[in-house]
């Protein structure tokens, strides 16, 4: 048997001390008005609480209900609902009788509040022997002046015949006829809606005489009119001529919610391109137009969903210019995803229009502060990336809005800016001439020693030509003085460099003699004449070239990037110039700036002396000039550039592979597949594409839209979730089904009781560690000899940690009392984690920002790294964000990167590092893996789920 107890009104109330019955009834008998009411809630939450008092019900009858104070009768509304109404033998109780005349005469109150309130309470009644005596008065409602007696009426009429349909025989024809005579919008959605799930047919001939007004109904009449089209046509697909017609007039309804349910219902029932571009257009304007941000990206979602469908998207592409509009909204998940929905429609016809509205969309962040305009750069920045790379003849006109950017204090926005300039330099020969020359141009602007670093590397790599001079001008006009070290000496010394030299003639040339003296002002209107000498030096601070700047910081990696970039310009250099004269005076020019980095590395002028790395690779550069060995000069003209191609052709074939498996596999039809025959089908064959209702159900009950209702209802699905909590030699026999949707855990629980004796109050006590919270108590239950029950208790996740339920059942018996203790409950964090994917600079930064780390120990029986990955990933549900080729091949050692998020939106990252000799192949698997997360519970979670799964597999091999 399984207690299926009524679901009342759920009252929350503190631990109560039970108090003494006679008290209760001597409060509800001679106690003021205040005192009953007081009263009255004490009773309703005790017997909610479990106690039990049917020697109250007489006295409530005979001092309580007769009082015509209001909120008394709300409070005796609750009470008559939870109180039992039957005795133990199951027949109904005879004071009932007295309760049910009361409930007669209030249907005929003249209070219309009193009438409707009583309405909606015998909506919740299940005796049919209480609301027979009742029918002629909640007929006699339908007629009541007041249209909340009257959609309360229909409500309870509605209610009774679904329950007990011999009560009112006649309802639908009395709710047809009372639908044609009402005007309020409220008494006739109540009244459509009984005839919706009543008799269909009786709603169509409504709904047919009335179609042209439907636009003019109010929104709470056109959400059921919308819901009766879609459940009909989808049982019928004749129907849809007759009825789709009104569904195009909805979408022009002033009610948001009356909108994108049409538009939904729309293009489930027809695939036609005219009501593809109307659902479409009016999931747009409701992004738009809508100002709550989590509105926008359920409509959004709907969006996306519909752009997967392949018949869709085409119609869909030429919506781009509208989607676009959504950037208005200030949220950066908004714009997130409407980006990446225009960067999926957009194709050759429209990427002219897009970049124009994406440039202007760079062009009004210059100007915003804001905590997410920096982000919102970024995506801006990656989505004309993306443009450009799929559509290279837009590339030209974004190279120089981007190029902008690198002057940007966002240094992760300027860092994107130069990853597509570095890609399109290398795949678009024709533009490079372009990129060089805002390149050069943005190079003094930039304020960033990484941004530096890289677009040294790009213009060393990718300069040809009479660009080659220019090039090292403008580095040489960044660095500063050369050689550096004596610059610096004769600075702190205080004696003028060539710079502040030559900035000081660059004042004088601009205004002579207008240091001298300057002209103020006094209050009195006269000039003061003030002389330059009687003023007091201000102390300015020294402000340096920006790449000598970096190198007084102690950043000489960038000193290191430069000499290699300046020794592949002399080589270039030394190709194109024949006059022998001047390739020396160029390659002695780069050597000179190269010899002062490491004299300056070492004089301790900057704050960090230079790292032995950096002096060996600057030692490397000045060799390769002065040697000029076949071997080194290709590294530095040739392998670059071709290491760099690998690496972009590997990135795209990673992402073709992506894009593959996010694509569905084409519907094929095979030869002997069966012929559908429109005529013969039930309409229910996916002809009208998913059934939204049923899609819902699953997913509230499966957690999924994918797990069909019958996979769920499996006994296999569920014997997998069963952990027992009590041994069979117990008196009591406990198991629990853990069913773990998305932020609750349901335990069904079956106790058994294996003993001869009745058991009393049987009560399941749990309790929980960790981020769980248990929800309710569950109630006592009485247990016949060997009889069993079910008992479900709900349990409360708010964060992806390992979570425990533990507790005990505790039971009376004739002689005493007893506990079983249960077995513990473990939450699997891999019910929360689900693989995800970022870049390595989000990796990176990530891996930088999150404080909490743990680090594990690989122990393990596998022999092959390979393996020993697959087994890892499978086990964690994390994502391996190193490409497949950088893990392919066998060496002696790996390193991987993994990245997973909750479902509550934590992120966790992983680093593996293993290694195993080569050439004993029987050698296990040694190494570390590093997780970090910002929490510390989820590093701690995720560690124990790796140790764990390590020790099974060494126990099972």
């Amino acid at each position: 048997m399984t207690s299926q107890v009524p679901c009342y009104t759920i009252i929350n109330s503190p631990d109560l001390e039970v108090p003494n019955e006679m008290q209760l009834k001597q409060d509800l008998e001679k106690g003021d008005t205040n005192v009953k009411i007081e009263t009255l809630k004490r009773v309703i939450k005790l017997l909610l609480n479990g106690e039990r008092y049917p020697g109250l019900i007489m006295t409530i009858i005979r001092f309580v209900l007769p009082v015509q104070n209001h909120t008394i009768k709300k409070l005796l509304l609750i009470f008559w609902e939870i109180v039992p109404k039957t005795s133990a033998d199951g027949k109904l109780l005879q004071e009932m009788i007295l309760v049910c005349d009361a409930y007669r005469k209030d249907l005929q109150h003249p209070n219309e509040f009193l009438r409707g309130s009583t309405l909606r309470f015998l909506c919740k009644l299940k005796e049919p022997e209480l609301l027979e005596p009742l029918m002629p008065a909640i007929r006699a409602c339908l007629d009541h002046r007041h249209s909340y007696v009257r959609r309360n009426a229909v409500l309870a009429i509605f209610t009774i015949y679904k329950n007990f349909d011999w009560l009112v025989p006649d309802g639908p024809e009395l709710i047809a006829s009372f639908l044609d005579t009402q005007q309020d919008m409220s008494c006739k959605r109540n009244a459509f809606l009984m005839l919706l799930h009543a008799d269909q047919e009786r709603a169509l001939n409504y709904l047919a005489s009335c179609i042209d007004q439907v636009h003019s109904f109010g929104d709470i009449l056109q959400l059921v009119i919308v819901e009766l089209i879609y459940k009909v046509c989808h049982a019928n697909p004749a129907e849809r001529s007759r009825f789709i017609r009104c569904i195009y007039n909805l979408l022009n309804s002033s009610s948001n919610a009356v909108r994108y349910e049409s538009a939904g219902t729309l293009i489930t029932l027809s695939l036609a391109p005219t009501a593809i571009k109307a659902a479409a257009s009016c999931y747009i304007e409701l992004v738009v137009k809508e100002s709550d941000n989590n509105v926008k990206l359920i409509v959004l979602d709907r969006l996306v969903a519909m752009k997967e469908h392949e018949g869709m998207e085409k119609v869909m592409q030429d919506l781009v210019m509208d989607v676009l509009r959504v950037l208005a909204a200030p949220d950066i998940e908004v714009r997130r995803k409407t980006l990446a929905l225009a960067l999926d429609l957009v194709y050759s016809r429209n990427i002219g229009e897009m970049v124009l509205v994406l440039k202007k969309e760079v062009a009004k962040t210059h100007n915003v502060e804001h905590e997410d305009t920096g982000k919102y750069r970024q995506l801006l920045v990656r989505t004309l990336h993306t443009c450009s790379i799929k559509f290279p003849d837009v590339a030209a006109n974004v190279i120089p809005v981007l190029v902008e950017f690198l002057s940007d204090t966002n240094e992760l926005a300027a860092a994107d800016v130069l990853v597509f300039i570095r890609e399109a330099i290398q795949k678009f020969p024709a533009l490079r001439a372009l990129i060089i020359e805002h390149l050069i141009e943005a190079f003094p602007q930039i304020k960033s020693s990484k941004i530096h670093r890289a677009a040294v590397w790009i213009l060393g790599e990718y300069v040809e030509g009479a660009q080659i001079l220019e090039v090292i001008a403008v580095i040489q006009q960044t660095l500063g003085e050369v050689p550096m070290v004596e610059a610096e000496q004769r600075r702190l010394a205080g004696d003028q460099t060539e710079e502040q030299q030559q900035q000081q003639q660059q004042r004088e040339e601009g205004a002579p003699g207008a240091g001298n003296a300057s002209n103020k002002v006094t209050s009195d209107g006269t000039y003061a004449t003030q002389s330059a000498y009687s003023l007091a030096p201000v102390a300015k601070a020294e402000k340096r070239p920006p790449l000598r700047q970096y190198l007084m910081d102690g950043d000489f990696f960038i000193g290191a990037a430069l000499s290699a970039t300046l020794t592949k310009l002399a080589l270039r250099y030394a190709d194109l110039q024949p006059e022998a004269r001047a390739q020396n005076r160029l390659t002695t020019q780069v050597m000179l700036i190269m010899s002062s980095i490491l004299h300056l590395g070492k004089s301790g002028f900057p704050s960090k002396p230079i790292t032995n790395d950096d002096t060996d690779r600057i030692f490397v550069c000045l060799r390769t000039l002065s040697e000029r060995t076949p071997e080194a000069v290709a590294v530095f003209t040739l392998f670059c550039r071709e290491a760099l191609g690998k690496m972009l052709d590997a990135q795209h074939d990673e992402d073709q592979r992506m894009l593959k498996e996010k694509q569905k596999a084409a519907a094929k039809v095979q030869p002997d597949d069966p012929v559908l025959f429109a005529q013969l089908s039930n309409g229910r064959d996916n002809q009208l594409g998913e059934n939204v209702f049923e899609s819902s159900l699953n997913q509230a009950l499966a957690g999924s839209k994918n797990a069909q209702l019958s996979d769920v209802a499996s006994p296999n699905s569920k014997l997998n979730k069963v952990t027992q909590l009590t041994g069979f030699s117990d008196p009591v026999y406990a198991e629990a089904y853990v069913n773990v949707n998305q932020y609750d855990i349901v335990l069904d629980v079956l106790i058994v009781n294996q003993t001869n004796d009745t058991l009393q109050n049987c009560t399941l006590e749990l309790a929980t560690l960790g981020d769980l919270k248990l929800v309710e108590r569950p109630h006592p239950v009485v247990l016949a000899p060997h009889d069993f029950c079910n008992i479900k208790a709900n349990v409360k996740v708010s964060s992806t940690e390992n979570g425990i339920i533990f507790g005990n059942i505790v039971y009376d018996t004739a002689l005493n009392t007893n506990v079983v203790v249960l077995n513990t409950i473990h939450i699997d964090i891999m019910d929360y984690i689900i693989p995800a994917s970022c870049t390595d600079t989000e990796f990176r930064q990530m891996w930088q920002d999150f404080e909490w780390e743990n680090k594990v120990t690989v122990n393990t029986s596998f022999t092959d790294l390979h393996e020993y990955l697959k087994h890892l990933l499978k086990s964690t549900n994390m994502k391996c964000l190193t490409p497949e080729k950088a893990l392919s091949g066998q060496c002696g050692f790996m390193a991987a990167n993994m990245y997973a998020k909750s479902i509550f939106g934590e992120n966790a990252l992983a680093n593996l590092s293993i290694e195993k000799p080569v050439d004993d192949p029987d050698s296990k698997v040694t190494g570390h893996i590093r997780i970090r997360a910002k929490s510390q519970g989820m590093a701690l979670s995720l560690g124990d789920k790796i140790s764990s799964s390590q020790k099974q597999s060494v126990q099972a091999a």
